[in-house]
């Protein structure tokens, strides 16, 4: 389950880190950090017998028992996960991860109400938290709460941009509405922020087929330009009005895709839709991922871009032909890919937050 894989990143992340922290039991500390160690390894029998040892030397340190409260929610004793990590939430130094620990317990003890108050709880001491957003959304859309759900993961997106796993749920959950604009949109900034997974690789997937699911539904296009136009001889700002620009622009790229969808055709629909964006759009509505693609087709390497993107699920063949035919290009690409990361930014969240599924 990826909610547990990213708990455990975290988690040790957070050993790393407290062992760059003085600590006056030196001991106790070295302690933590050996079963952060057992904890990485899968053995959590021994990161629990070293932690309460650490515990017995330090009982007030909250995060040596939110690890052990974790440990036991990794080997499944819930009943010992739950005692441990209740009474730290109150606590002054409790943290986001802690309320993200508790909620899995009580979801693990199917305790669904009570686990969702408690993400409500920790989203108002954190709201800055992507994590519970994209966790409480989780829970949401199982309870089929799915507006309640989608909710969370776009609030996700607009307070902690940087956090990829709401940006992924989001993208599944607009996969099943007609629109597929905001599934481009999102589904390229979560490849850029999480580039080498199992859910990257099913994102590029959703990726080629929104812009497919685009092109074939040109009503879509054509609605948001009359939009567009309406909203602009209104002089009124419309909470839609950076998508209707989007698919406006979208729109007059149709002759591109007339022999159908690839790479080779993305390339020019997104050079083209750049040009056009830049031109009418960049100014009023500064986004950047756009900025980001706009940097890259100025250092020519946004042919390498859109094939790493969209190569490897359009055709794995022709992507390694590619590759191998254009390998200086590339290798430039996955250059500039490492020490300039996209870096999405605050205070340019533009999404209308409409979202409804029928039931």
């Amino acid at each position: 389950m990826y909610m547990r894989a990213s708990l455990l990143k975290i988690a040790i992340c957070i050993g790393f880190f407290f062992a760059t922290i003085p600590v006056f039991a030196q001991d106790a500390n070295e302690l933590f950090n050996t079963a952060t160690g057992f904890i990485r390894s899968g053995d959590y029998s021994n990161a629990i017998l070293v932690l309460n040892q650490a515990i017995t030397m330090e009982p007030d340190n909250t995060q040596y028992k939110k690890q052990l409260g974790f440990a036991y929610w990794l080997q499944g004793d819930m009943s010992k996960a739950k005692s441990t990590i209740e009474p730290l939430l109150n606590k002054k130094d409790a943290d986001a991860q802690l309320y993200q620990i508790a909620g899995n317990i009580y979801q693990a003890k199917q305790e669904w109400k009570t686990a969702q108050k408690l993400y409500e709880k920790g989203l108002k001491r954190f709201p800055e938290s992507g994590e519970l957003y994209n966790d409480n959304g989780q829970l949401l859309m199982f309870l089929k709460i799915y507006e309640g759900g989608m909710a969370n993961w776009l609030k996700g997106i607009e307070k902690d941009p940087s956090f990829p796993g709401n940006y992924y749920n989001a993208c599944r959950a607009y996969s099943y509405v007609k629109d597929p604009s905001w599934i481009i949109i999102y589904g390229e900034i979560f490849v850029n922020l999480e580039s080498y997974t199992e859910r990257t690789a099913e994102v590029r997937t959703m990726l080629i087929d929104a812009y497919k699911k685009l092109y074939n539904d040109p009503t879509l296009m054509t609605q948001a330009l009359a939009d567009l136009e309406n909203e602009r001889k209104s002089k009124k700002t419309s909470a839609s009005e950076f998508a209707d620009a989007y698919k406006a622009s979208m729109g007059k790229q149709t002759s591109v895709v007339m022999t159908g969808i690839d790479p080779e055709s993305l390339v020019m629909v997104r050079t083209r839709f750049l040009l056009d964006w830049f031109n009418f759009s960049g100014v009023k509505f500064p986004y950047a991922l756009f900025d980001y693609q706009r940097n890259l087709l100025k250092e020519g390497l946004f042919d390498a871009y859109t094939q790493w993107i969209f190569g490897p699920v359009s055709n794995q063949s022709a992507f390694k032909a590619w590759t191998n035919m254009h390998k200086a290009e590339y290798d430039a690409f996955l250059q500039y890919q490492r020490t300039h990361p996209l870096k999405v930014r605050p205070d340019e969240y533009y999404n209308d937050n409409r979202f409804s599924l029928a039931r």
